[in-house]
């Protein structure tokens, strides 16, 4: 088990790497107000958010749902997920499972910031 707390800026706010170990990490992710992130998934793991702090909503596979403090959501392997903050951000607990945890195993379906790779 390791402990970081290295913040990394992204154009929609910025996420920080709090623990990890044997096959999972806990991430810490804010958004600022009304950004979202790309609409994404993964391959070789699932999540779990927890609304930490803020509203929004968030999108797994079809459905979207409003998003406000002690909101959880369930993200298993390969569903494509979404979260956009409200007018306040957006602040997530994110749990991340599986045997491979690095930001290579992002697919990037759709982005505001032209990150998409085609």
């Amino acid at each position: 088990m390791s402990e970081t707390n290295t913040r990394v800026l992204r154009p929609w706010g910025w996420y920080e790497d709090l623990l990890e170990g044997p096959e999972y990490k806990l991430k810490r992710l804010w958004l600022k107000p009304g950004q979202r992130l790309s609409l994404q998934r993964h391959q070789h793991r699932s999540e779990n958010w927890t609304v930490a702090e803020g509203e929004g909503t968030l999108l797994c596979d079809d459905t979207w749902s409003e998003a406000s403090a002690g909101t959880t959501l369930h993200i298993p392997c390969g569903a494509i997920h979404r979260a956009k903050a409200g007018d306040q951000g957006l602040l997530l607990i994110e749990v991340q499972h599986g045997a491979f945890l690095r930001e290579e195993d992002i697919e990037r379906l759709e982005d505001d910031f032209g990150r998409v790779l085609h």
